[in-house]
């Protein structure tokens, strides 16, 4: 695409005003008890019609750079508007999305769902890369809507790994940073993978951003190979490993740092729910407190353990 096209594209898209975004027809909110926390998923497509998702699944939202939204615009929300065909979802990564919602209601029933979708696709089905102008227009959106769905946790599990070979190596990306420091305001952490790299001494960006919640990945056995890590940015380890439904409603067993994110960001929903007067400095450090030493290859870190947590 042309430099200077593509640089109109982002502007009009930048230049969307944040009130469309929160313009929610209240009446098109399934009958969910207001009482139970909402976790965000930024991600690529969900399979609405799994039984268990469907269930805790209360908004869709497609927020994208290209048009490639089902209504062929870049933004979507209500009824379908993160999902994919059957013969498209399963290929190329997007069942991604689906594994993470699967694997966060799994880790705690007692919450509900509201899916971004940020990444795209070509005619092909092939994955285009959610850049900081896409998730901070997703992150605007949770913002804009906190209130209405009760959002009280964003997890995302995309990222990249292309970083610099220096001390100062995280991309600088002020309009990702901001939305993040936003939420982190309302009291809505963000928590974001630090990727599976085999990295010990980079993690993924966006969660090399220190307002984040970088979470790797790990078994009460220690710290999984693969899982990056930054001694100065690892916030919290989180089980790795699950059994999840893909598109179509299959189990399979996957393992990654994906997964930690959203059984982390499902563990502080948890401990919200169980202790409501608890700011997010207090939930933060009781989680903290209560986590297990681990140990790998990269050295020491924590392992989130949410019955502590809970009975803390």
């Amino acid at each position: 695409m042309n430099k200077k096209i593509l640089t109109a594209l982002i502007a009009v898209l930048i230049a969307i005003p944040t009130s469309s975004f929160a313009n929610v027809k209240s009446s098109t909110l399934k009958n969910r008890t207001t009482t139970v926390p909402t976790l965000a998923i930024l991600d690529t497509a969900i399979d609405n019609t799994i039984p268990a998702i469907k269930e805790k699944l209360i908004y869709e939202v497609c927020v994208l750079e290209w048009t490639t939204c089902p209504n062929g615009r870049s933004f979507m929300e209500g009824s379908n508007s993160a999902t994919l065909p059957l013969n498209a979802i399963t290929r190329n990564g997007f069942d991604h999305g689906t594994k993470m919602a699967s694997a966060a209601i799994q880790s705690n029933p007692n919450m509900n769902i509201v899916f971004v979708r940020i990444i795209g696709q070509n005619i092909n089905y092939d994955r285009q890369i959610a850049t900081s102008t896409t998730i901070s227009m997703a992150l605007d959106w949770v913002i804009q809507n906190k209130e209405k769905f009760n959002i009280q946790a964003v997890a995302m599990s995309q990222g990249h790994h292309n970083l610099v070979d220096s001390s100062d190596y995280c991309p600088k990306s002020p309009l990702v940073e901001s939305k993040i420091k936003t939420l982190v305001d309302l009291s809505v952490p963000v928590f974001l993978a630090s990727g599976n790299s085999y990295d010990y001494s980079k993690i993924d960006w966006p969660s090399c951003i220190p307002n984040s919640i970088a979470v790797g990945g790990a078994t009460k056995n220690g710290i999984e190979l693969y899982s990056n890590h930054d001694s100065n940015l690892i916030d919290f380890t989180a089980n790795s490993r699950a059994q999840v439904q893909v598109p179509g409603g299959a189990k399979v067993n996957v393992t990654g740092t994906s997964i930690s994110t959203q059984i982390a960001a499902a563990s502080w929903l948890a401990v919200k729910y169980a202790k409501p007067t608890l700011s997010y400095t207090q939930i933060y450090d009781l989680i903290k407190s209560k986590s297990k030493p681990v140990k790998g290859k990269q050295g020491n870190s924590i392992l989130i353990d949410l019955a502590a947590a809970l009975n803390g």
